[in-house]
């Protein structure tokens, strides 16, 4: 009887195991537009993992105002949520955040004008 004890107890642990949900790389090319903005020194994301709320991912300026970084993410989520930042403050103050929904080609590409919601991919 002990045996058999042990047998459900050994069944029922690997079958919660079994439920972890499979994590993939998915990798994200930010693009943020910020024309019109004056005096724009900094250009961020803040989200979860791997980015942070509490501090800005810095993003690299490219062409005609438009500052571009990559993140990759290591998750079993289909989206990753971020809002975008300059000089340090948020876009959509107490509003909800952004989302990106991943492609299933595991590289996405995310256009978005700062603090405008009518442009996001």
């Amino acid at each position: 009887m002990k045996n058999l004890s042990k047998i459900i107890l050994a069944l029922v642990f690997l079958s919660l195991v079994s439920c972890v949900q499979k994590s993939y790389k998915q990798k994200v090319h930010f693009f943020v537009d910020v024309k019109g903005i004056k005096n724009v020194k900094t250009v961020g994301l803040r989200g979860k993992k791997p980015l942070s709320w509490q501090e800005d991912l810095a993003m690299n300026i490219g062409k005609d105002s438009i500052y571009e970084q990559t993140v990759v993410y290591d998750t079993g989520y289909k989206f990753a949520e971020f809002k975008c930042t300059v000089n340090g403050d948020y876009e959509f103050q107490d509003q909800e955040n952004r989302k990106v929904y991943f492609d299933d080609d595991k590289t996405t590409e995310v256009r978005v004008v700062f603090n405008k919601r009518d442009t996001a991919k």
